[in-house]
């Protein structure tokens, strides 16, 4: 007697539903800062404009970057980060959690990929990372956008290439000269 068992790989293909095509975005800005200072929190911005007459079926964006792989043989995980990307506090379940601040409602199972649903023609939609320098010398971080997670819907800008860009700086050891205040909290210039 033959039997069949129920598991992965059955049923739809994972991008059946996914449009094939090409579809016309703009980055209209795209802002890291250039000089990092070491624990110095900063914020990478992303803003996207769909420049086409069809809705994107679900723009997304890759971003890499934020670590870089060590060549040292003894390493349990050989991804070490440059940025870490800063908790926020949340209520999931009327209790108390923490998310990463990374663009909201655009989580995925992909690393370093955001996905935030379709965005309607010439609408605009920001993403933001907040992150904290934690590695000093020199970074560069570059992103994709797409217009779908399983490659079939592609983004592309005006001229036919593919929505990408990039940010290169350094994250100064210089200490931060911060003063905090008689009650032992505010920051009171830097």
């Amino acid at each position: 007697m033959l039997t069949a068992g129920a598991g992965c790989g059955g049923g739809e293909p994972q991008d059946a539903n996914e449009p094939s095509g090409n579809f016309t975005v703009e980055v209209v800005d795209a802002t890291f800062p250039k000089t990092q200072k070491l624990g110095r929190q900063s914020d990478l911005e992303i803003t996207v404009r769909n420049a086409g007459d069809d809705a994107v079926p679900n723009l997304a964006v890759t971003v890499n970057g934020f670590s870089v792989r060590s060549e040292e043989p003894d390493l349990s995980d050989p991804n070490r980060p440059v940025f870490a990307v800063n908790g926020l506090p949340v209520e999931i379940g009327a209790q108390p959690d923490a998310r990463e601040a990374t663009p909201r409602g655009c989580d995925t199972a992909y690393v370093n990929t955001w996905a935030c649903g379709e965005l309607a023609p010439d609408a605009e939609r920001t993403l933001r990372w907040t992150v904290t320098a934690v590695k000093t010398g020199p970074y560069e971080i570059d992103y994709r956008v797409a217009a779908g997670l399983n490659g079939k819907a592609k983004a592309i800008v005006s001229g036919g290439g593919p929505a990408e860009g990039n940010f290169t700086g350094t994250v100064s050891a210089k200490p931060n000269h911060t003063l905090i205040g008689p009650d032992g909290k505010t920051v009171v210039s830097e």
